[in-house]
């Protein structure tokens, strides 16, 4: 599955501060469908990222009923994101047999 968007980077407050952007609703909903058989646990999701020209892998994080993207402080560095900003980005979710 792949998926790509534009949101906005948004702060959320857990032991660090982290940068977010939220997967839209609708799409949200298309990851949920197929989370039973992507997760590796605790609902998150395994996912390879590009932002810019930057190439990431991370997990999509469930909150409530939408996901988040983390952006690691590296992309943050690389790709000149900061909260605020609108963000492209561009996601792939590897769906095993």
């Amino acid at each position: 599955m792949v998926a790509e968007f534009v949101g906005e980077a948004i702060s959320w407050r857990g032991p660090a501060p982290f940068v977010f952007v939220p997967v839209p609703p609708e799409m949200s909903v298309d990851i949920k469908t197929i989370s039973n058989r992507v997760t590796y646990g605790w609902g998150v999701i395994p996912v390879t990222v590009t932002i810019g020209e930057t190439v990431f892998t991370t997990s999509l994080f469930p909150r409530g009923e939408i996901y988040l993207v983390p952006v690691k402080v590296a992309v943050q560095r690389a790709e000149g994101v900061e909260v605020g900003d609108m963000v492209h980005v561009r996601f792939e979710i590897e769906i095993g047999c």
